[in-house]
């Protein structure tokens, strides 16, 4: 007797969308579920994974190069695959989510690469996951325009050679589509991204001149890049697009992957195109780690961690070292600020800073770094061009002179700062606001001049849980409690109440916001990902 049929893919408690059958056809589904039913086992061995060396650090609070890989670190002869034409020249990338408007504004930007987020920038409502692909689609066909109903200011795509490419964001290995089944079981939000994306675009792209290439989130070892890897070997092979068409960036934005950066490349040789040094992820990674271990690994606020700060730039040098070594490309970190259309001088100085941040980047090596918003692509660009002049990149700076042992990468008493009573301000502040407009569907949102995602508050509910459960004192006296978190929050939203008025108060999201920051605050069992118990209330 013949095995059943496998049970299609079921698409659960979704409302119609425009368009949503040029993107959810039979056979780019079909696809989605091939990918979930031949690699979600693995995907769910290695979040075991993740949990099991997690309990590990919190047994030893430390960290080391892995001893079974040295083998691969040692032997200088490998190389990741050479850089196609269009991903050659990244010194400046615009981040950003997938709507209509940002993704003609990223792509007309001027910035090399445009960073189309499907993760933290993205609130994963079915409206962004399937309307996000209908856009990128619509913009490689050049079948996509925006007209601002406020303003009335029409968008336009420039022509193709001025446009931004396009690396491709999809969620991290942790996170479920619940909108999407495959027998019975939620089909990881990765596939869903991934999956749609590539079947649509990979031989469109090709037809450009450019390629479907990656970006990769959350990774926290070099077993998970192998299982991207394998993704990506049966993805090219079932489109019957050539093997080594997929380019992919992996940013090491936890403190487990900064331990394997040269093992993540090795797995990914083939595809590989670089690594990013990220900044919140990165220390929310590692209070997330390191949170049983003590005085030594408690942060000072989050603005006082700068990319200078000695265990910061152990991280940055060594990400610039190992991908020179095995020539891929070194990407650095972002520059969140958003100018004001009312406050000269509060762009004179934030400019400044931008400026100085993006020179050290490229003094130091990085190929290109990020930056999130149009204004700030300039200022990049001339930090990179007075480095890099006509070449596209300076991976021929191998950095031989950087020597990084594992202790340096978790050095977090190196950093004079301390936390302060305006940080915990701050970080409530921040957290209530961002997890409000991300409760209704909003994941890049300006909060005090600054671009804030899902990092954002991931770091802000960290530190607030970790300066509780450390008993920090305050240069006030006040000590972190609970009690004075919750009172802290009780005052902003008073003054959210006032600053706004009641009847935009009452159409959000305050106290439902308000709520879930102190849950994943105070909470003695502290949660893996904000954004798993925030899906659960993410209506849409």
């Amino acid at each position: 007797m013949s095995a059943p049929a496998p049970s299609p893919l079921a698409i659960v408690d979704a409302a119609p969308l425009p368009r949503q059958e040029e993107v959810l056809t039979d056979a780019a589904l079909a696809f989605v579920a091939e990918l979930h039913r031949r690699f979600s086992p693995r995907r769910a061995e290695l979040l075991a994974r993740r949990a099991e060396r997690r309990a590990e650090i919190a047994r030893t609070s430390t960290l080391d190069f892995l001893p079974e890989t040295a083998a691969i670190r040692a032997d200088d002869s490998w190389r990741v695959a050479p850089s196609p034409a269009a991903l050659n020249d990244r010194r400046v990338e615009i981040t950003g989510p997938t709507d209509r408007k940002m993704t003609i504004n990223a792509l007309n930007s001027g910035a090399k690469v445009w960073l189309a987020d499907f993760e933290d920038a993205s609130a994963p409502t079915w409206e962004n996951v399937v309307l996000g692909q209908l856009n990128l689609i619509d913009a490689y066909t050049r079948n996509i325009d925006f007209t601002d109903s406020g303003s009335g200011k029409s968008y336009a795509l420039r022509p193709a050679e001025e446009l931004a490419t396009v690396v491709m964001r999809p969620r991290g290995w942790h996170l479920d589509e619940r909108h999407v089944e495959v027998d019975g079981e939620q089909v990881p939000g990765a596939f869903v991204d991934f999956g749609l994306y590539f079947f649509h675009n990979a031989k469109r792209l090709l037809d450009l001149g450019k390629g479907p290439y990656f970006y990769l989130p959350k990774t926290e070892s070099h077993l998970e890049a192998r299982l991207w890897n394998d993704v990506f070997v049966f993805a090219q092979d079932y489109v019957g697009v050539p093997q080594g068409t997929v380019r992919a960036t992996v940013l090491i934005e936890t403190i487990t992957a900064a331990y394997e950066m040269e093992e993540i490349l090795y797995e990914l040789r083939d595809h590989a195109s670089g690594l990013n040094a990220g900044r919140w992820d990165y220390l929310f990674s590692i209070v997330k780690n390191f949170r049983d271990g003590g005085p030594r690994f408690v942060l000072p606020d989050r603005n006082a961690v700068t990319m200078t700060a000695p265990f910061m730039r152990a991280y940055t040098e060594l990400l610039v070292r190992t991908c020179h070594k095995r020539g891929a490309h070194a990407i650095g970190g972002m520059a969140a600020f958003i100018p004001s259309r009312r406050d000269p001088e509060v762009n004179k100085i934030a400019f400044e800073k931008v400026r100085a941040d993006k020179d050290r980047e490229a003094d130091d090596g990085f190929d290109g770094s990020w930056v999130a918003h149009p204004d700030l692509v300039p200022i990049a660009m001339e930090s990179f061009d007075r480095v890099l002049g006509d070449k596209p990149n300076q991976k021929d700076r191998l950095r031989e002179d950087v020597r990084v042992e594992a202790a340096d990468l978790i050095a977090v008493d190196s950093l004079d700062a301390k936390p302060t009573y305006p940080g915990l301000v701050n970080a409530v502040q921040v957290g209530i606001r961002y997890i409000e407009a991300w409760l209704r569907g909003l994941g890049a949102v300006a909060i005090f001049n600054l671009m804030e995602d899902a990092a954002t508050a991931e770091i802000s509910r960290s530190q607030i849980w970790q300066w509780i459960n450390a008993g920090v004192e305050f240069e006030n006296g006040e000590k972190a409690t609970p009690e004075l978190a919750r009172e802290i929050a009780a005052e902003e939203l008073d003054a959210i109440r006032k600053e706004i008025g009641e009847e935009a108060f009452a159409a959000g999201h305050w106290r439902q916001a308000h709520d879930l920051l102190l849950t994943v605050a105070l909470d003695d069992d502290y949660a893996d990902f904000l954004t798993l118990p925030a899906y659960r209330q993410l209506r849409g």
